[in-house]
């Protein structure tokens, strides 16, 4: 198993999306990238700690390249706006990839510089992050798997 951990808006839809993806094995929707020891959630929507809402992918190589997760990850939310995601505004909400090898970095930079020239993306700067992974902390039983467990299927912001 491998682990991927992608930032691009509401962690519940983001997890949503990878549940559904074969290769996937497990999800965890969590905080990453911010300076306070287990952050709540309500310290992170306040803007208080410098994280990111993410979800952390634990996925099959055999059956699922991470460049495959790149493309779903890029094509399921809007790399061109700053600290947004649809209604949901804030730094919490950023658009970044936390790589956990160099392997992981170089695909991500390869594949963003390529969609940067895109038909696509020519004309809009992606602002998407690509930071080391640093330490995860997994967010509140009540967050994990948060739409499944009440019987919808995606986020309308995705």
């Amino acid at each position: 198993m491998e682990k991927a951990t992608f930032g691009a808006g509401c962690f519940w839809g983001v997890e949503a999306l990878f549940r559904q993806v074969k290769g996937v094995k497990e999800t965890t929707v969590g905080y990453i990238g911010g300076i306070t020891e287990n952050p709540t959630y309500e310290e992170v929507c306040a803007d208080k700690t410098g994280h990111a809402e993410v979800v952390e992918i634990l996925y099959d190589p055999a059956q699922l390249s991470y460049q495959d997760l790149l493309e779903i990850f890029w094509n399921n939310h809007n790399p061109t706006t700053v600290n947004r995601q649809g209604p949901d505004i804030g730094p919490q909400y950023r658009s970044v990839i936390f790589y956990h090898n160099l392997q992981q970095k170089e695909i991500a930079q390869t594949f963003k510089a390529l969609l940067q020239q895109s038909d696509r993306y020519h004309t809009q700067t992606i602002v998407t992050e690509i930071c080391p992974a640093t330490t995860f902390y997994k967010a509140e039983e009540y967050h994990q798997q948060y739409l499944e467990k009440r019987g919808m299927a995606f986020c309308l912001t995705l």
